[in-house]
């Protein structure tokens, strides 16, 4: 059974920073994409970062939304089976529910949410003015 637990979300002011975690189970994570999306109501859930395995040991390559580019990090433990996502001159327009998600199949179409296969329960993000 595959599982997917985040943390580190909480409420901090603009220009501030905030690190998320994502520890898996059931897999050995270092093989496969992982994804941080979020959500805001009424809305579909946004792509935010992907890190995409190349196929070659532990090379990955990092993607970002625009909105995100240069403000957002995200890196691995793979050790301990964790995604990070390192967030940091936070805005407002920022503050959503941010969900990792997992995809077994190495889809190249890693911005797309229904390429993943299992996600986590969120945690919530907000950025206050």
């Amino acid at each position: 059974q595959v599982q997917l637990v985040e943390s580190g979300g909480g409420l901090v002011q603009a220009g501030g920073s905030l690190r998320l975690s994502c520890t898996a189970s059931g897999r050995t994570f270092s093989l496969y994409n992982m994804g941080w999306f979020r959500q805001t109501p009424g809305k579909e859930r946004e792509f935010v970062s992907a890190s995409t395995w190349s196929g070659i040991r532990t090379e990955y390559a990092d993607s970002y939304a625009d909105s995100v580019k240069g403000r957002f990090t995200i890196s691995r433990d793979n050790a301990k089976n964790t995604v990070y996502l390192q967030m940091n001159s936070l805005k407002p327009d920022d503050t959503a529910v941010y969900y990792c998600a997992v995809d077994l199949h190495a889809s190249d179409m890693y911005s797309i949410a229904n390429e993943y296969d299992y996600w986590g329960q969120g945690t919530q993000v907000t950025v206050s003015s």
